[in-house]
């Protein structure tokens, strides 16, 4: 595994504030959806569950768990060259990510109001949540010099539209798989505190649970629409997205190995759980779920990132543009093929095992 080259040089847009990375499949999106359409849901279905999973969000629990305190005071010029480099791309995908589910939920939150009151209240908590975390992250980011300017990333970002149906699936993914990143992180540096180089770290317990809760109240969304888990195409839907969530996650924890490798973990095992755990808890909401307990499963997943790096090695070449399109087709051509593999092996019936799966 070969981690992708970061540039040596920073790019600003002014003194102290980042220039946004480059736009591409592997960056976190913005996004925008058909309001409407979700205010017009009807939630018969899971309405103990939501208004369990609001209860949870009414009680903010973090309230008071995102403060700077004395751990951060100190100097972290220690954390240098391409770790430092690493660390900075952690922490502005982080931000990235975080401030796109906070402006998506927001806007939810806007457009339902007097119209869908509980999912209105609903957006709003998770936007709180979703600030808190963007805020504290580019605090973080600050520490090193730089940090993001929100309202700039706010103007400037392309808008990615989704059905309704399309924001709940991956917004689901994204907040489990959120936690097992986080979680699975935080119990390594538990356990090897040597290699615990900033202390961000030590919030990921509590924050996990935040994601935690996302993902339960995108749960409930999700089974209270039966054309989500009970048609043929929803079982379609489930592992499409369940493949390019992890597909994705694959090619930036490979490509940023470095960092990774900062915090003592090893980057292919850690994809590896995050992948696992994500998949078996995706089944208490998916009709079906990945087998990832299939021995070509992760092989095609880690084709895809070697394929990727060689992308990003002819994208960072110096050939022509019409040269590199030549170069870069076989490449694509592998992960899509090994996508649609791995799309095509037989998947886990999560309804047949509803009664079994905690």
């Amino acid at each position: 595994m070969v981690s992708t080259p970061l540039p040596t040089q920073l790019e600003t847009i002014r003194p102290g504030i980042k220039a946004p990375v480059k736009e591409t499949l592997l960056t976190p999106r913005f996004y925008t959806t058909d309001f409407d359409k979700v205010a017009n849901m009807v939630l018969n279905l899971q309405d103990e569950e939501i208004e369990a999973a609001l209860e949870e969000l009414r009680a903010d629990y973090n309230r008071h768990h995102f403060v700077r305190n004395d751990d951060f005071k100190r100097s972290f010029d220690h954390i240098d060259g391409a770790t430092r480099l690493a660390f900075i791309d952690f922490l502005e995908r982080s931000c990235t990510s975080e401030f796109s589910g906070f402006l998506l939920f927001k806007e939810l939150s806007r457009r339902l109001k007097g119209r869908s009151p509980k999912l209105a209240e609903a957006f709003h908590l998770l936007a709180r949540d979703e600030a808190r975390h963007a805020g504290f992250i580019n605090k973080a980011m600050a520490d090193f010099g730089l940090s993001l300017d929100l309202r700039y990333l706010t103007q400037k970002r392309t808008y990615t539209f989704f059905p309704p149906e399309w924001v709940i699936y991956t917004v689901y993914l994204s907040e489990k798989i959120g936690y097992w990143r986080y979680i699975l992180m935080f119990r390594h540096l538990e356990k090897n505190p040597d290699h615990n180089i900033y202390p961000l770290f030590n919030y990921f317990e509590c924050w996990c649970q935040d994601e935690n809760r996302h993902g339960d109240f995108f749960k409930a969304l999700l089974r209270s629409q039966t054309a989500l888990w009970k048609t043929w195409q929803s079982r379609l839907w489930s592992r499409f997205f369940l493949l390019t969530v992890f597909v994705t996650h694959t090619l930036t924890v490979f490509e940023r190995g470095d960092f990774y490798e900062s915090v003592g973990l090893n980057a292919r095992q850690y994809n590896v759980d995050v992948v696992k755990n994500t998949n078996e808890t995706a089944a208490r909401a998916f009709p079906e779920v990945l087998d990832t307990d299939n021995p070509k499963f992760f092989p095609r997943l880690e084709a895809c990132a070697s394929a990727n790096e060689k992308l990003t090695a002819i994208a960072n070449g110096k050939a022509p543009k019409l040269v590199k399109f030549c170069q870069k087709m076989p490449w694509i051509a592998v992960i899509v093929w090994q996508m649609l593999c791995i799309f095509l092996q037989k998947p886990v019936d999560a309804e047949a095992r509803r009664g079994v799966v905690c």
